[in-house]
């Protein structure tokens, strides 16, 4: 069956699925209002530089100024510097802003203060879309990605993606670039393994050109704001997933299928004839059962196969995976039982951070193993899987507590920040007071209140009315007790349309 892009487009919204053998393996989407402002040029206004985080606050023209680090702000670079740049660059990077220089010898290390001054124009690009209450991170190191190539027009570096193995190749397309005299530095992607001489100097001239069209837009604006734009989802998604393993390209909408079969004739021809136009009254998500998959994904809880059960808690900077054998009582011993649900669970791990996109900090609870070759066989299974993740992830060993930790670089925001919202009841907490609490609450507010109580006073309470049926019913005690400590009456007075944890004590 191989791999296949499927896109569904509505007036609202644009999602990419990619799957393996019909499985989902990677799922991208993009809502018209709000669209990924990741690889989007600005011109940006400092506003405040700190010396104290070596960082600066920078208005690119959006509702929240973004971030500026040190390490992102190009300068005068070392030599060494310049040649080791980008060497980590691999599928999952190479095609994104570029991450910082982190020079291990501090004397090349100059600070913020030196290079920006509060109201300094500066042309950056977005690395990271904003997240919660965070502005955008933004980087001055440019990458302007093509099919073939990326283009760096400020950073002298000539690099190769480490996802071509062979050394002939890797020396043929490296010498390609660098006879080609281009000022700044390139990255050749895993897609020009293979390719002639000019299709790859075809992409590194658009490219170029387009340098010259940002840095014209760059100068005419007067104001802070965008000055280009990536893009858009569909014709991103062919530019970086598109591959010699890629069977199909199906698209559900025509003026999108005419968009992306221009883009792939005009920058990648030998695919010309691998999209197609959907035209089934079936939804095309539901003929791979991808909504079915993203629903899943969404729950706090996946369940394995075998019975057990994984449990995912996800906090602004920190997921938290915990591993259950649930129903799955195995059929030799508990530790073959126990490491038959790590496996599984390793592996469907590794496919839910794809698919929900989490980053940051992970932290992964697998059931206590006692045998030191069973952890090191969960570990290296979880690595195998993670390898095949573009975005960049670092893993250590199962510590003595039998956790492992693990960094998931961060680009776009995560499936459950794009898709949900916190619960407008209990306000993201994810639970609410028991009755007992907020009735104990009120307790406490009316012996609060025991010095401004008359013989002519009575005290009132007005709460929701399922709290008032607690304590009539359950703690009618507690109520006697009040109203003797207080010397007065209670009265309640209910309303359902109150939030079950508000509630108010007056007098009169």
């Amino acid at each position: 069956m191989g791999k296949k892009i499927i896109v569904s487009v509505r007036p609202s919204q644009t999602r990419v699925a990619y799957l393996n053998n019909d499985r989902l393996i990677d799922f991208q989407i993009e809502a018209r209002t709000s669209p990924t402002l990741v690889g989007g040029v600005y011109k940006g206004r400092v506003e405040r530089v700190l010396p104290g985080m070596q960082a600066a606050f920078v208005n690119i023209g959006l509702e929240r100024s973004a971030f500026l680090y040190v390490g992102d702000v190009v300068h005068s670079l070392p030599q060494k510097d310049q040649e080791r740049f980008g060497e980590e660059v691999d599928e999952g990077n190479e095609s994104l802003p570029l991450k910082s220089i982190d020079s291990t010898d501090e004397t090349n290390k100059t600070p913020i203060q030196d290079l920006l001054t509060e109201g300094q124009m500066i042309l950056c690009q977005v690395a990271k879309d904003p997240l919660g209450t965070k502005g955008a991170r933004i980087t001055t190191h440019i990458s302007l990605p093509g099919r073939t190539v990326v283009y760096m027009p400020n950073i002298p570096h000539i690099g190769v993606s480490k996802k071509i193995e062979g050394e002939e190749e890797r020396a043929r397309l490296k010498d390609l670039v660098v006879n080609a005299k281009t000022d700044g530095g390139v990255i050749v992607r895993t897609a020009a393994e293979g390719l002639g001489e000019k299709q790859i100097l075809d992409d590194l001239d658009y490219l170029k050109r387009l340098w010259k069209s940002i840095s014209k837009n760059f100068e005419k604006r007067k104001k802070s704001g965008q000055v280009y734009k990536d893009l858009e989802l569909e014709l991103r998604a062919v530019r970086d997933y598109l591959a010699d393993d890629v069977t199909e390209v199906i698209i559900d909408d025509e003026r999108s299928y005419r968009k992306t079969t221009s883009f792939i004739n005009q920058f990648m021809p030998r695919f010309k004839n691998i999209a197609r136009l959907y035209k089934q009254k079936k939804p095309l998500f539901d003929v791979y059962n991808v909504d079915l998959e993203i629903m899943r994904s969404l729950g706090r809880k996946i369940w394995l196969k075998s019975g057990g059960y994984l449990v995912f808690d996800e906090a602004e900077a920190l997921v938290v995976v915990d591993v259950n054998t649930g129903r799955y009582v195995g059929k030799k011993d508990i530790d073959e039982t126990i490491l038959q649900t790590n496996l599984e669970a390793a592996q469907e791990i590794a496919h839910q951070l794809r698919i929900r996109n989490c980053g940051g900090i992970i932290i992964i609870d697998f059931i206590d193993m006692e045998k030191t070759a069973h952890k090191d066989q969960v570990v290296s299974l979880l690595k195998e899987d993670l390898s095949q993740d573009r975005a960049k992830t670092k893993i250590t060993e199962i510590s003595e507590l039998g956790l492992v930790e693990m960094t998931r670089k961060r680009i776009r925001p995560s499936l459950v920040s794009i898709l949900t919202e916190p619960c407008s009841y209990c306000e993201g907490k994810g639970y609410t007071k028991r009755r007992m609490t907020v009735a104990n609450e009120i307790f406490r507010a009316l012996e609060r209140e025991a010095t401004h109580v008359s013989k002519d006073k009575k005290a009132y309470v007005e709460c929701h009315s399922d709290i008032a049926d607690w304590i009539y019913e359950e703690d009618s005690e507690s109520l006697d007790y009040i109203e003797n400590f207080l010397g007065t009456s209670v009265v309640f007075r209910v309303d359902k349309k109150l939030h079950i944890e508000t509630f108010t004590v007056s007098l009169s």
